[in-house]
């Protein structure tokens, strides 16, 4: 019986829908767009912001700095490189609309200050009974112990729980677990996936 469907944020709730600023910036320092968001997402210095072992605003220092950036452009890249986000309204609502039959989580890598500046950009975070952020449990995906401590704050067992992410191996990490896996590649076919699976174990009950 399925009790819960966590989501991952960043490509999924949150995605960029137009990767124009991002290219353009990316050019900027003949870099590819891949060679930027690697920059930015997969370093060693995102790994310890995911973690909470650094503050977000160190990890965008050095990324300024490998860019040759001064700190005082600092502000004005990180507003370049996000530019093109979106955060998917209708997602969000099929997932308000899950509740109170279902418990909703939300489970991102993220770094210090995101659940600040994402109450106060989107202010969607109302639509989920926990939120876990990763650099505020010093644990990331796809380690196991990140999902245990989601599993524990909703009060449901792995095989309990459904988990939609786009990164494939924090799909694995969420299979590995025990948890029912939604690849994420395009939001229409995530909801009826979910529904589909909700459907199923709401007919064997």
């Amino acid at each position: 019986m399925i009790k819960a469907v966590i989501f991952d944020m960043g490509g999924v709730l949150l995605r960029t829908e137009d990767p124009t600023p991002r290219a353009r910036l990316a050019a900027q320092f003949g870099l590819t767009l891949r060679e930027l968001e690697n920059l930015v997402f997969s370093s060693t210095s995102t790994i310890r912001a995911e973690r909470g072992e650094i503050s977000d605003q160190e990890h965008w220092a050095w990324v300024c700095a490998q860019l040759g950036l001064p700190p005082s452009a600092c502000q004005d890249l990180q507003h370049q490189f996000w530019a093109g986000d979106q955060l998917d309204a209708d997602l969000i609502a099929f997932i308000k609309s899950l509740r109170p039959r279902f418990k909703t989580g939300l489970l991102s890598n993220a770094w210090t200050g995101t659940r600040q500046v994402v109450e106060e950009r989107y202010g969607f975070l109302d639509a989920f009974d926990v939120v876990i952020f990763s650099a505020e449990v010093g644990m990331r995906k796809p380690e196991a112990g990140i999902f245990h401590h989601i599993l524990k704050q909703l009060q449901v067992a792995p095989y309990e729980a459904i988990f939609v992410d786009d990164m494939l191996p924090n799909i694995e990490g969420a299979q590995q677990v025990g948890l029912h896996a939604i690849h994420f590649t395009h939001p229409t076919t995530a909801r009826e996936t979910i529904q589909a699976l909700l459907n199923h174990h709401l007919n064997r009950e």
